[in-house]
């Protein structure tokens, strides 16, 4: 059996965003142990001029989201970026996963054949399809993932690997 488009992009991603919001959890109640409010962690960063959490889990939600969408050929749903507590970025972790999982596996069937055009840095840039799922779309939405998971590991909440490979 060969690996599909679909097993590709769509299985792994909701694996991760789910492990994301069990994250979340222990990083509330890390929050809460320490009498601070958990919002303090959505803001933190690892160095000054990057992104903070809550933008991670923004960036890993649109590419889980929208790179599916681009293969499967469907609407991408919108999500504004306004999140900033938890409670917001569950939701937003929430909608994505339903989204994911509601989409068919034979929507991807042919994907492999397919051109993606994705506006990056206002420019529209074209891939052949298996070039966009495993040079773009998985390492970004890892490298989100991961960053979100060091943040909050900085700021010592305490996870480790087994919370990054949960469900495998």
């Amino acid at each position: 059996m060969s690996l599909s488009m679909y097993d590709a992009a769509v299985p792994a991603t909701v694996r991760a965003l789910k492990n994301l919001d069990a994250i979340l959890d222990k990083a509330v109640a890390y929050a809460e142990g320490k009498k601070a409010d958990p919002t303090i962690l959505m803001g933190s960063r690892l160095a000054i001029d990057m992104l903070p959490f809550s933008t991670q889990i923004h960036r890993a939600t649109e590419t889980a989201r929208g790179g599916a969408a681009r293969l499967a050929q469907m609407e991408i749903p919108s999500l504004p970026d306004e999140d900033k507590t938890v409670a917001e970025l569950k939701d937003r972790l929430a909608k994505t996963i339903a989204f994911l999982e509601s989409i068919r596996a034979e929507t991807f069937t042919g994907t492999e054949d397919r051109t993606i055009t994705q506006k990056l840095a206002g420019k529209d840039m074209t891939f052949p399809a298996k070039q966009y799922l495993f040079g773009f779309m998985i390492p970004n939405f890892y490298f989100h993932v991961t960053t979100a998971y060091a943040i909050l590991r900085h700021n010592g909440v305490e996870i480790g690997k087994i919370d990054f490979l949960r469900g495998i």
